[in-house]
């Protein structure tokens, strides 16, 4: 792995564990380097290649992708950029969603889908095994049971490390969690969106890693309080707003998502900074926003 940049480094976050995997508090997520509306490559390549570096040069040992986005094309990069990867790196994927073109999602979590999807996911990923298997969402159309069922064997197959879920209520980690260990659970969350914080410490109680994914400011009333502490502070908006989940639970995991080494430079400013108990409260007064999925 990097040694950072000065003080610059995710490690600053401290670590959580999946599973028999530690990692730095502090991720990276792979959505954003596809083309517009997740689909097709991005419009600058070398960009995306380069993103992924610098977050792995300031200690990023986790990355966060899905099959879906591309398709495949995240994964792609992620390779291209990383491979061979550096001893401790732990790369994470999804599968439960199908694409037939630019912001188009539909639902297809069957387990014969699910089977066909890590064999793309390892073949693109260059691994023998992914650490950690997530079901990207659940399919209304199909048996949850039957999804997790197949998680497991993949699992029991060597394909997959650690499984986890994303998109989820408590009852689905829980049925999860009768067929096969959950060490992780992605849904959408930040100060200004909560809707899933009963989520968050059903995972916290059960040593469940949770992983927000849109941990940004929504809304003009959080921007408004988000600027506020951020120019107070003299730093941005993004380390504020991902400090206050670094600083809600220690078994959070952020992992926030750019095309751009700047803005990764500065997401992981955020690992060493640090919110007063005042700030904190401020921020978690903002009214949350309603959810919707996808991740």
């Amino acid at each position: 792995m990097g040694t950072g940049s000065g003080s610059l480094s995710a490690a600053n976050a401290g670590t959580v564990t999946l599973g028999d995997l530690t990692v730095n508090r502090l991720g990276y997520g792979a959505m954003r380097i596809t083309g517009k509306g997740i689909w097709g490559p991005p419009a600058d390549r070398a960009a995306a290649l380069a993103t992924l570096r610098r977050a792995v040069e300031l200690d990023v040992n986790f990355i966060e992708t899905a099959d879906s986005y591309g398709p495949g094309v995240s994964e792609e990069l992620i390779a291209e950029a990383l491979s061979p990867y550096p001893k401790g790196l732990v790369i994470g994927t999804k599968a439960g969603w199908e694409r037939h073109g630019p912001g188009v999602w539909q639902h297809n979590a069957s387990p014969k889908h699910i089977e066909q999807a890590i064999e793309g996911s390892l073949k693109r990923l260059r691994l023998e095994r992914i650490d950690v298997y997530q079901l990207h969402v659940p399919d209304p159309a199909g048996s949850f049971d039957a999804s997790m069922e197949t998680m497991a064997r993949l699992k029991e197959q060597g394909k997959v490390r650690h499984v986890g879920l994303s998109n989820v209520t408590v009852e689905h980690v829980e049925r999860a969690r009768k067929i096969v260990p959950i060490v992780s659970v992605q849904n959408r969350y930040s100060f200004s969106d909560r809707e899933w914080d009963y989520l968050l410490d059903h995972c916290q109680a059960n040593g469940i890693v949770f992983m927000p994914w849109g941990p940004m400011a929504q809304g003009r009333k959080a921007n408004e309080v988000v600027e506020k502490i951020a120019s107070a502070r003299g730093v941005s908006t993004a380390v504020v707003s991902l400090a206050w989940l670094l600083k809600r639970s220690p078994f959070m995991l952020p992992i926030p998502g750019t095309s751009s080494v700047g803005h990764v430079e500065e997401n992981i400013g955020a690992a060493g900074f640090h919110l007063t108990d005042e700030e904190f409260a401020e921020l978690g007064a903002v009214a949350p926003k309603p959810m919707s999925l996808r991740g």
